[in-house]
């Protein structure tokens, strides 16, 4: 008998579904509360791009003299692609008043939508830079660059 196949999925786009928040303080990023995430900002509206934010664990060659194959383990986790380009403002009145460079807190990632029941993955994060890339015949943008500073909690049900 064959295996049983996975349950399918309902497949969606992160346009219209994914969202950002920028969250100042949360007592335990593990698990937020509604009220601290309702107290954070929604930067969805103004991202033109982000990074992966991929939670990653790095594998370690594991090698020994017994065979000619070199199995792997696990190494160490880290985030790929911390960032979020949002459009700048031809005033100055952007991203860079609420995100300037050395800004501490948490970006939550919504990858279906703040909805309750749902997954969402908190980052705690310090901004690093605000870039300015100059890339001709497109919107302007501000890079913003992060490190996240601790274990990101992953697929934490949304209150």
């Amino acid at each position: 008998m064959a295996a049983p196949p996975i349950s399918a999925s309902s497949r969606y786009i992160p346009e219209g579904n994914t969202h950002f928040y920028f969250v100042a303080a949360i007592a335990n990023y593990n698990s937020p509360t509604r009220a601290e995430l309702n107290a954070g900002t929604d930067l969805t509206p103004e991202i033109g791009g982000t990074g992966t934010w991929a939670i990653i664990t790095a594998s370690l060659d594991a090698a020994d003299l017994a065979t000619l194959f070199t199995p792997q383990i696990s190494g160490k986790t880290t985030v790929d692609t911390p960032t979020i380009d949002m459009y700048a403002d031809a005033t100055s009145t952007d991203v860079r008043t609420l995100l300037p460079r050395g800004t501490v807190g948490y970006i939550v990632k919504f990858p279906e939508g703040d909805v309750t029941g749902r997954k969402m993955d908190v980052f705690p994060v310090k901004v690093l830079a605000q870039g300015k890339p100059t890339v001709l015949t497109t919107p302007s943008v501000i890079q913003l660059q992060f490190a996240v500073t601790k274990n990101p909690a992953e697929n934490v049900t949304i209150p």
